[in-house]
């Protein structure tokens, strides 16, 4: 199972940001990114849906790592934040299945 985490979390990070990649490539910045994501109802309720996501993730990243004291494991933070929770999760239990 780890290898496919790992899989995943690759998947994760490359799928997503290609579309990201395109959309900016097309002369949109940043900024339009973000307007995007709020353009309509479904894709707000979308990016609520992701943000809770990821801060629910992060606490449970928090909280395991202060108990286990696997330092390793809080790098999956920014990957949550930066890339996605579609990297961040499978990247945090590839990291935590590391002792198995």
């Amino acid at each position: 199972m780890r290898w496919i985490f790992l899989a995943l979390a690759i998947w994760g990070a490359v799928h997503p940001m290609y579309w990201f990649l395109s959309f900016m490539a097309e002369g949109n910045g940043f900024g339009a990114l973000i307007d995007a994501w709020y353009v309509n109802a479904s894709t707000t309720g979308l990016v609520w849906d992701l943000t809770i996501s990821a801060v629910t993730l992060t606490i449970w990243i928090l909280w395991e790592t202060w108990q286990k004291k696997a330092w390793l494991n809080l790098v999956a933070i920014p990957a949550v934040f930066c890339i996605g929770v579609s990297c961040g999760l499978p990247l945090y239990l590839f990291l935590r299945d590391r002792r198995a």
